[in-house]
C-alpha cells in the first residue's frame, strides 16, 4: 500500500528568526564565540583578534545561508507490508527517498512518526544521494493492541558538512496501519448439515408446478417447453417458465455483545478482547466454509450494512466483506449499554440461518431478549464470558459457579447451545465443546478453562 509521493526542499522562504533557529549547538557556540571575540577586540584594540572573531561568527552564518539556498528537491514515499496485521504480529514499513533535483544532497537524517504503542520512532542516517539517486530503508512495527494507527508524516533533517546548521522538513503523506484482532483456526465441524454451507440444511428457492407462491420469469430462447407455467402465462399474456431450483448460500450471523457493563477489566487479556477475537475467528471460519456472513453488534450495527439483507454477497465480494468486518472489529469499543434489544430488532424471522453470539454478563432481562433471538434463527450458539469468572483471583466460589450456570440454563432452556468462557479459555476447545453439547454429549461446561477433550464427535448445529 504505497503512500503518495511528496516532495520537500530546503529552499523555502523563512524569516530571520526561523533561519537562525536552524543553528546547532556547535553553530551557536561558534557564533557566540565570534561575537565575544569581536567585542573584546574592539575594546582592547586588537585587530588580529577582531579578524578571528569575525571568522568564527561568519562561518555558521554562511553555512545557514548555503543550506537554505540549496535548490535540490527530495521525494519520499512509504509502503506497508501488510497494511492489515493481526495483533501481536509485525508489519514492515519501507521508506524510499528520491533525489529529483540536479544537485547531490548532503547528509540526510530521516525520522518517521509512529504512535508510542508501535515502538520508538525510527531514525536513519543516509549518505549523500547523487542527482536522480534513490535510497531505501525499512523498519518493523508491532502492537499487541488492536486499532488503527497513523504512520507519518516523515521528517527529513538536512545538515551542512561542518555541523553548524540543521534543517527539518516534514512530508505531507501518511499511512494507516490497521491492527485487527487475533484470529485462531477453528476445527471443522458440521454446521447446518454440511461443512461448506450448501448441504442438506441449505436454503432453496423451489419452483414446482402447481405452486402459487413461485416467481416465474419470461420465456427465453432455448428454454424447455415442459417448464412453461400456464397459469402465469394466462395471467401475464406471454409465455412464462418456472425458475430452476436455485440454491442459496447458507447464512450465519456473528453477534458481538459490546455493552460496557457486561465486561469487567481491560487490556489484551480481558474478557472483552477475548470476545472480539472470538468473533473475528468465527467470521473467518464461517466465510471459509462458504457461508454468507455478517457481523452484528448489540447496538444493531450490521456489517456489511447493505445488499443481501446485510450479508456478504458473491464469492468475489467475500474477501472485501471480510476486510470490512475485520476493520470494524479493529476499532470496536464498548457501547453505552442500551441492552440487546437493538440487535434483536435487526434479526428477521425465518431466514437468519445460524446465530453465533459472544455475550458478556446477562441478567434476567437480557437473557430474555437473547431467548427471543433464538426463535429468529435456524440455530444458535452462545459463548458467555461471565465477569464473576474473569475477575476471580483464584478458583471461583461455589456460589459464583452456580450463578453462572443458572444463566447458562436460561439460554439452554430457550434452545441455545450455551458454553461458559473462563479466563484463558481456548476457543477451538470451546468450539468442540459446543458441538458435543449440541449432539447430546456430556455437559463439559468447565467454568475454569472451558475446554473439552471431545474432538471426534460428528454432527451439526441446526
Amino acid at each position: 500500500m504505497p503512500a503518495a509521493g511528496t516532495e520537500a526542499g530546503p529552499g523555502e522562504k523563512s524569516g530571520g528568526r526561523a533561519v537562525l533557529s536552524g543553528l546547532t549547538t556547535r553553530g551557536r557556540s561558534f557564533l557566540a564565540a565570534g561575537l565575544a571575540a569581536a567585542g573584546c577586540a574592539y575594546v582592547l584594540g586588537q585587530g588580529d583578534l577582531l579578524r578571528v572573531g569575525l571568522l568564527l561568527a561568519v562561518l555558521p552564518l554562511m553555512c545557514v545561508l548555503v543550506l537554505y539556498r540549496t535548490r535540490y528537491r527530495v521525494a519520499g514515499s512509504r509502503s506497508l507490508t501488510p497494511a492489515r496485521v493481526p495483533a501481536g504480529s509485525e508489519a514492515r514499513v519501507n521508506l524510499r527517498m528520491d533525489n529529483v533535483s540536479r544537485l547531490p544532497t548532503g547528509l540526510l537524517m530521516l525520522q518517521d512518526r509512529v504512535p508510542y504503542v508501535l515502538g520508538p520512532r525510527p531514525r536513519f542516517i543516509l549518505d549523500k544521494v547523487e542527482a536522480g539517486g534513490r535510497r531505501e530503508v525499512s523498519y518493523r512495527v508491532r502492537s499487541d493492541l488492536r486499532g488503527r494507527y497513523p504512520l507519518g508524516p516523515l521528517q527529513l533533517r538536512l545538515t551542512d558538512p561542518f555541523g553548524m546548521c540543521e534543517l527539518s522538513r516534514s512530508f505531507s503523506a501518511y499511512d494507516t496501519l490497521t491492527v485487527i484482532p487475533r484470529v485462531v483456526a477453528l476445527p471443522p465441524v458440521r454446521l447446518s448439515g454440511e461443512a461448506n454451507g450448501y448441504g442438506d440444511g441449505r436454503l432453496r428457492s423451489l419452483a414446482l408446478a402447481g405452486e402459487d407462491d413461485i416467481i416465474p420469469r419470461g420465456y427465453r430462447h432455448g428454454d424447455d417447453l415442459r417448464r412453461v407455467h400456464w397459469r402465469s402465462t394466462a395471467r401475464y399474456g406471454e409465455l412464462m417458465v418456472r425458475r430452476e431450483e436455485q440454491p442459496q448460500r447458507a447464512r450465519c450471523t456473528v453477534l458481538l455483545d459490546t455493552r460496557r457493563d457486561a465486561y469487567a477489566g481491560a487490556g489484551p487479556d480481558s474478557a472483552f478482547e477475548w470476545a472480539v477475537s472470538g468473533a473475528a475467528s468465527a467470521l473467518v471460519h464461517m466465510l471459509e466454509r462458504g457461508f454468507s456472513v455478517r457481523l452484528l453488534t448489540d447496538t444493531g450495527t450490521s456489517v456489511p450494512g447493505d445488499g443481501g439483507g446485510g450479508f456478504t454477497g458473491s464469492t468475489q465480494e467475500a474477501a472485501d466483506s471480510a476486510g470490512l468486518m475485520m476493520d470494524t472489529l479493529a476499532v470496536v469499543g464498548h457501547s453505552g449499554g442500551g441492552g440487546l434489544s437493538p440487535a434483536y430488532d435487526v434479526l428477521r424471522g425465518g431466514n437468519e440461518g445460524l446465530l453465533i453470539a459472544f455475550f458478556g454478563d446477562l441478567d434476567d432481562a437480557q437473557a430474555a431478549v437473547a431467548a427471543r433471538m433464538r426463535q429468529r434463527s435456524g440455530g444458535a450458539v452462545a459463548f458467555v464470558a461471565d465477569s464473576a469468572l474473569w475477575t476471580a483471583e483464584q478458583a471461583p466460589a461455589e456460589a459464583v459457579r452456580e450463578q453462572a450456570e443458572e444463566r447458562l440454563r436460561l439460554l439452554r432452556g430457550a434452545g441455545w447451545t450455551a458454553v461458559p468462557v473462563g479466563p484463558g479459555a481456548s476457543l477451538p476447545d470451546l468450539w468442540r465443546q459446543a458441538e458435543a453439547q449440541r449432539n447430546g454429549g456430556a455437559d463439559t461446561g468447565s467454568t475454569k478453562t472451558g475446554t473439552s477433550g471431545m474432538s471426534g464427535i460428528s454432527g451439526g448445529w441446526s
